[in-house]
C-alpha cells in the first residue's frame, strides 16, 4: 500500500468506510452481551419476586393448617388464624419488597455501549 500521506481520497473513504463498518459490527455486538447480562439481572430478580410470592401463598395455607390447630388451644380458632395470618403475610410482603426494590435499581442501558460510541463520536469530530 502506498505511504499514508499519498493516499487518495477514494482510497481514504474506502479504509473510513470499511472501519465504520467494524465499529458497528464491534458496537452491536457489545450491546447484545449488554443488554443479555442484564436481561439475565432481571430474571434473577423476577425470579425471587415469584418464589417470595408463591411461598408466601404456600406458607399461609400450611400455616393455617398446622400452627392454626396449636395455637387453637391458647386462644380462640379466630385469633389464631389472624396472628397467623399476618405473619405469613409480613414475611411474603418484606420478600417481594426486596425483590421489586432491587429491579428499581437495574440500570437497562447499555452503559457500555453507550460510552464507546460517545468516545467514538469524539474521535469522528476530531
Amino acid at each position: 500500500m502506498a505511504d499514508k500521506q499519498d493516499r487518495s481520497i477514494g482510497e481514504l473513504i474506502a479504509e473510513l468506510a470499511g472501519e465504520t463498518a467494524t465499529l458497528v459490527r464491534q458496537e452491536v455486538a457489545l450491546a447484545k452481551v449488554e443488554l443479555s447480562h442484564k436481561a439475565g439481572q432481571v430474571g434473577s430478580e423476577l425470579a425471587s419476586l415469584a418464589v417470595g410470592g408463591a411461598l408466601a401463598y404456600a406458607a399461609l395455607l400450611c400455616v393455617l393448617a398446622g400452627a392454626i390447630s396449636l395455637l387453637a388451644g391458647m386462644m380462640p380458632w379466630w385469633a389464631a388464624a389472624l396472628l397467623v395470618g399476618a405473619i405469613v403475610g409480613v414475611i411474603g410482603a418484606m420478600m417481594a419488597s426486596k425483590a421489586l426494590a432491587a429491579l428499581k435499581n437495574i440500570n437497562l442501558a447499555p452503559q457500555q455501549t453507550i460510552e464507546t460510541l460517545k468516545e467514538n463520536a469524539q474521535w469522528v469530530k476530531e
